[in-house]
């Protein structure tokens, strides 16, 4: 292994993961970040038992744990009847089952953690402003392209740089991501303006036909996150779109009181069009390769887009160090095992969208299944996932 650092295209949470987990293994790293600075766009996020592993394992365990939220239950309610559909306990059960807690941060929370983390590393090199437009591999070393300023040159490069990945595009080059027909509005509400009739420490979904309402704190308690997901075949780029109060109106308008009274609450909504893609087992070709939405974009009704980037980030790490002097090997070995387990996520994730959005007798056929669970059936229904990998 040279001494050239890493390039790590993307400075959001996958891409700081990874420069944090390669710095822990003495290995130096240069995020380049398309942004005029390194910041994060969007609301809360959900963090499974997994993820907290792979906290542990960067060393930023405490961190994380002072700015999070560790919600007591996940529940399901029918947004039309408003009966209770299932209901996970995330209590001591849960915890000595899993080994880790379940929790819910704001995404830029989560991204300022790791991001001071990576400058008090000493390893990690951070430039804005550098939007890629793609890379060269000369074979012993790759040169970056930037739109703006240099290049780049490093031993290899990571793409970490989300759905519409410039490595990707060219490492892969499947085009553009699969609209999924579904839209998501965010709103964020300080806690002291919702009524305490409606504050709950729980993360609680409201299904309903063609749409749910995801509600729960955020930011030590000081925050309410609200997440609208509707069915519609409107379609813009990006994640910082404004949304139609109106629209989401009509869409949610025979739901049950909570969610309207929430629903109304908010001034101003911003939205985005939920997309992934096809899962792909290869990820990488000679000294590129790609990890977290880049390489296998999906869904949120799993909630784990940044826990599956922290996963690869951990494991792509580990498999540099135990072959600096081959890196496309370690990029395979890297890929093998991650390619299987991110792909049951991508596909399950979309079953579960339809889960949450049944009508009519799916719907009657959801609420009889779920809501005949015991609480050890609930806890370790997930077991796949929250397991988490070995570290």
């Amino acid at each position: 292994m040279t001494n050239e650092p890493f390039v790590i295209v993307g400075g959001g949470i996958g891409g700081l993961a990874a420069a944090l987990a390669l710095a822990q293994q003495g290995i130096a790293s240069h995020v380049l970040e398309a942004g005029s600075d390194f910041r994060e766009i969007g609301a809360g996020i959900q963090l499974g038992p997994n993820v907290f592993k792979m906290f542990e394992k960067l060393g930023v365990t405490e961190a994380v744990n002072d700015v999070a939220v560790f919600p007591e239950n996940l529940v399901m309610r029918d947004a039309l009847s408003g009966e209770l559909v299932t209901r996970v306990p995330l209590n001591k059960t849960f915890r000595n089952r899993y080994g880790y807690p379940y929790g819910v941060i704001h995404r830029a929370d989560i991204h300022g953690v790791l991001l001071d983390a990576c400058r008090q590393s000493g390893r990690v090199e951070l430039s804005a402003g550098r939007k890629v437009i793609g890379y060269e591999d000369h074979g012993d070393h790759v040169i970056v392209l930037c739109e703006q300023g240099p290049t780049v040159r490093g031993q290899a490069v990571i793409g970490a740089d989300g759905l519409w990945s410039k490595v990707r595009a060219q490492l892969v080059g499947d085009g553009k991501p699969r609209v999924s027909g579904h839209i998501a509005y965010r709103g964020v509400l300080a806690t002291p303006d919702v009524p305490q009739h409606l504050q709950s420490n729980d993360v609680i979904l409201w299904a309903g036909p063609k749409s749910h309402l995801v509600q729960y704190p955020l930011h030590r308690g000081e925050q309410y996150n609200l997440v609208a997901v509707f069915h519609s075949r409107r379609y813009e780029e990006g994640w910082d779109s404004y949304g139609d109060p109106q629209e989401l109106r009509e869409h949610f308008r025979d739901q049950q009181p909570n969610v309207l009274e929430f629903l109304g609450m908010v001034n101003e909504w911003k939205m985005w069009v939920l997309c992934d893609r096809e899962p792909i087992s290869r990820w990488t070709e000679g000294r590129a390769v790609l990890l977290g939405d880049a390489a296998h974009p999906m869904l949120q009704y799993l909630a784990q887009g940044a826990c599956m980037a922290t996963e690869d980030a951990v494991v792509l790490a580990r498999e540099v160090a135990a072959r600096p002097n081959d890196l496309p090997a370690a990029f395979v070995a890297y890929q093998r095992q991650r390619y299987l387990r991110t792909t049951r996520v991508q596909l399950t994730a979309r079953v579960y969208g339809d889960i949450y959005h049944a009508a009519d007798a799916t719907r009657d056929l959801r609420n009889a299944m779920l809501s005949g669970r015991t609480e050890e059936q609930a806890i370790n229904g997930m077991a796949w996932l929250y397991d988490g990998i070995a570290v």
